[in-house]
């Protein structure tokens, strides 16, 4: 969604959520009825000037009327916005942190890059893996586990292991699941 259509769209969320008209937003933020409907409809171009008085006009923050709104059970998190982990072989996105209990979850986005092995002399905890693409050979170093898309794996993370492709680039999903100390 652009960013004029995340603005009117949530003009119009707040202002119906308070049962008001667009004439009434427009008396009580002295902005041309015309001008609301353009900025609704998320054709218009406001000014701060505009923005401020639409979030006086409403009683919200100006951060309510450009922030994408989300349901409040919702976690949108945008991979292009995660600092990307890099070593020489795998490239890790942390997509979500989660404490369940005595348990922390992690969530990555995992790319494993053809030609390295990515070694690991232990960890506590377990690790899961979801392969999507590629061709991944992951797990104790005398013994891995080959993965194709859609193949899961789980195995302990305390014990060594390696991730390396079999082929072309691997995309996957790894969480790491460890005990909250």
């Amino acid at each position: 969604m652009s960013a004029g259509q995340v603005l009117g769209a949530n003009i119009r969320a707040f202002r119906e959520q308070r049962g008001l008209s667009l004439s009434e937003l427009a008396r009580r933020s002295s902005i041309a009825k015309g001008t609301l409907s353009q900025l609704e409809s998320g054709s218009g171009n406001p000014t701060i000037e505009t923005v401020f008085s639409l979030s006086n006009a409403l009683d919200v923050p100006v951060s309510e009327l450009v922030t994408e709104r989300t349901p409040p059970d919702v976690v949108l998190v945008r991979s292009a916005d995660v600092e990307v982990l890099s070593s020489n072989a795998v490239d890790l996105r942390l997509m979500r942190r989660m404490d369940v209990g005595d348990t922390v979850l992690e969530i990555y986005d995992q790319r494993v890059r053809p030609g390295a092995t990515q070694t690991s002399e232990g960890h506590p905890g377990k690790e899961h893996v979801l392969v999507t693409s590629g061709a991944l050979r992951v797990g104790p170093p005398e013994k891995p586990y080959e993965l194709g898309p859609g193949d899961y794996v789980c195995f302990p993370g305390s014990l060594p292991h390696l991730y390396e492709t079999v082929g072309g680039e691997v995309r996957s999903v790894l969480v790491l699941e460890y005990p909250k100390h």
